[in-house]
């Protein structure tokens, strides 16, 4: 069984170049290599397209004055491409194909009450492998304003808005094209992949470390055991013992205190003063260095900015000269458009009174029919691009 394959892409103003020229078959070469050239003349159009999709865009907003805001970003085109399979396509004969994407035409003008005026183009291809249809529109919602006046709007994000607005798409063409007796079966809406990035852990220059200290075991020193002087001094006088030996020993332990905690106090300091040293051995090196990378930059720095500077000024006398010659160039074929204007007008008037002549309009007009060209310059340009767009379809 077939299916029924609509599927929607969305355009910003600066694509509409490059679809234009493929969907009107504008370039010489193509990449696609499924595209008959000699089969080319065998193209249609539902909805033709004698300006490009930018001009054409730009009429169609003037003329219907249509609304919303215009950036750069904004996606202003929609282009459906609608097809089946070619075996379908095969089967149910040129005809029968042609009304396929007739009914789809009318589908699409119907579809969200677009209208057919906000079509640009709908150009069917038969010159590649399975017949299709680029139908380019302009996304216009109908809605209105802060005053409640009924308006057209050129909004794509809100034509589109339903989070289900491709399988509502699906679903409505579908229904639509199987009520027309096309035996079709629905076409899926492709689902979008997406490749899962992985996620890179941050990853730092430096990490911090942690020095152990170890602190140095001191040990008092020996002192007198002062019971063994008591065993020694049994008999002798008690104020020996404590006049003498008992504040000696109180003395010499104090000092002994003291000198251990001088001594760590010592070595922690010594500790310091050996990691300082450290210190400024490695980091010199790198201060030296990092001021000739300083130096190095900004030599480099002033240098580019330099060279760019002179770039830039290169660049805009260029353009200012290529912009005064043409202004100036410009101004001169004013002149000569103007004086030419004046000139035939003299002339006309010059053969009215020199061959009596009442009406120089009627003269004109004569002169335009059986010449099939205009006097007005503007016109007479126009009318041969007219000329030559139709000598090209024919």
């Amino acid at each position: 069984m077939s299916y029924a394959i609509i599927r929607n892409t969305k355009y910003k103003r600066e694509n509409l170049k490059g679809i234009y020229r493929h969907n009107e078959r504008r370039n010489k070469n193509y990449s696609n290599k499924n595209i008959n050239p000699e089969l080319s003349h065998l193209n249609y159009s539902l909805k033709d397209c004698k300006h490009s999709y930018e001009k054409k865009f730009d009429l169609i907003k003037e003329k219907y004055n249509l609304k919303g805001q215009i950036k750069t970003v904004s996606n202003i085109a929609c282009e459906y491409i609608i097809t089946s399979d070619k075996e379908y396509f095969n089967s149910i004969g040129i005809d029968e194909t042609k009304r396929y994407f007739e009914t789809a035409y009318k589908f699409v003008c119907e579809y969200k009450n677009l209208g057919e005026q906000y079509i640009l183009s709908a150009k069917v291809h038969m010159d590649e492998e399975t017949p299709h249809m680029h139908l380019v529109f302009i996304p216009v919602i109908h809605t209105k304003d802060k005053k409640g006046n009924s308006i057209d709007k050129i909004a794509c994000s809100e034509f589109w808005k339903a989070k289900d607005s491709y399988r509502q798409l699906q679903d409505a063409f579908y229904n639509y094209m199987v009520a027309n007796n096309f035996e079709l079966e629905r076409g899926n809406p492709s689902e979008r992949v997406h490749l899962s990035v992985e996620d890179y852990k941050k990853i730092t220059n430096f990490e911090e470390s942690k020095t152990l200290l170890q602190d140095v075991k001191l040990e008092l020193p020996d002192t007198p055991d002062i019971s063994s002087f008591k065993k020694l001094m049994k008999n002798r006088d008690e104020k020996i013992q404590e006049q003498i030996i008992k504040p000696k020993d109180k003395a010499i332990k104090e000092l002994q205190e003291q000198n251990t905690l001088l001594t760590l106090t010592l070595n922690r300091q010594m500790k310091t003063v050996d990691k300082a040293v450290k210190y400024e051995k490695e980091i010199k090196p790198i201060l030296e260095e990092n001021i000739e990378l300083k130096g190095k930059y900004e030599i480099l720095k002033n240098t580019y900015n330099l060279k760019l500077q002179e770039e830039k000024t290169k660049i805009q006398d260029k353009y200012e000269n290529r912009i005064y010659n043409l202004e100036k160039e410009n101004n001169f074929l004013k002149k000569v458009i103007n004086t030419l204007q004046k000139t035939v007008e003299k002339f006309i008037h010059w053969v009215c009174v020199k061959f009596s002549i009442s009406e120089e309009d009627e003269l004109i007009r004569k002169f335009e029919l059986e010449n099939d060209t205009y006097i007005d310059p503007i016109k007479q340009i126009e009318h041969e691009e007219e000329l030559e767009y139709e000598e090209m379809e024919w």
